[in-house]
């Protein structure tokens, strides 16, 4: 989709990027994806948002920050979820002028390497997705079950909501901070999986080009994954009132 909004978005380069990375126990993976992240590239900055690990990843993130201004900790005081994390860091972003905010795990499944790549990428279109399906399947160590249901579950989504993306599902992409801007956080409540869907949803239908960047998704070496039967439940109904809300017009 190329409209008004998709055209103004384009030519104006990135300036300060805020990687917001919503850790609970990933005490094992952030001493590694912090420096990785940064020196990814020079204009990334990273807010971390702990929902009170457990583990002790709140305490490692507040050490770390310590010795790197480019890093900083916001603590909440509970496993709060997904969604809300970024948008939480979304909000702080864009009150500290950022030109976009960056999704991404912080387990390494979201290989930094790939950020250069996403950020040319959204100088020229509202939202860059790290696409796993773009080009062929390219996912390692997930087992044939959770492989399936993750094609399947893009296909559905992409059949129900009309999105054009191959992998709808994606948690690595990054936003210009006009998309963000005219996107009301306030009607967004939905976690996991369908946060992923809802956001690209949402920027693509009020005008924006979502495009997808080919990336290799490695599952994580370390800690436990969050995937769990209620993200994917709320996955299945989600998309059904996005696209009811967009039929009436409240998207």
């Amino acid at each position: 989709m190329s409209t008004a909004r998709s055209e103004a978005a384009k030519g104006r380069g990135v300036g300060r990027a805020l990687v917001v990375l919503p850790t609970y126990d990933e005490v094992e993976n952030l001493a590694g994806i912090v420096p990785s992240i940064l020196g990814a590239d020079p204009r990334i900055d990273i807010l971390v948002v702990d929902d009170a690990s457990p583990d002790g990843t709140g305490a490692l993130a507040d050490r770390l920050s310590a010795g790197e201004p480019r890093l900083r900790v916001l603590h909440r005081t509970g496993k709060l979820g997904l969604g809300s994390a970024y948008l939480e860091g979304f909000r702080l972003g864009l009150a500290e002028t950022y030109d976009v905010l960056i999704e991404m795990d912080a387990d390494f499944s979201h290989d930094p390497k790939y950020l250069p790549a996403l950020l040319e990428a959204v100088e020229t279109c509202g939202v860059a997705v790290g696409s796993r399906y773009l080009r062929g399947v390219n996912v390692v160590n997930w087992p044939m079950s959770r492989l399936l249901l993750s094609w399947l579950a893009n296909k559905y989504a992409r059949w129900v909501t009309g999105l054009r993306v191959t992998d709808a599902t994606s948690g690595f992409k990054c936003f210009r901070r006009e998309v963000l801007e005219a996107i009301d956080f306030s009607d967004v409540d939905s976690t996991g999986y369908a946060f992923q869907i809802e956001m690209s949803f949402r920027a693509w239908k009020l005008g924006f080009e979502v495009r997808e960047v080919p990336i290799v998704f490695v599952d994580r070496d370390t800690g436990e994954s969050k995937m769990s039967g209620a993200i994917v439940r709320e996955a299945v109904w989600r998309v059904w009132a996005l696209r009811l809300k967009a039929l009436l017009g409240r998207v």
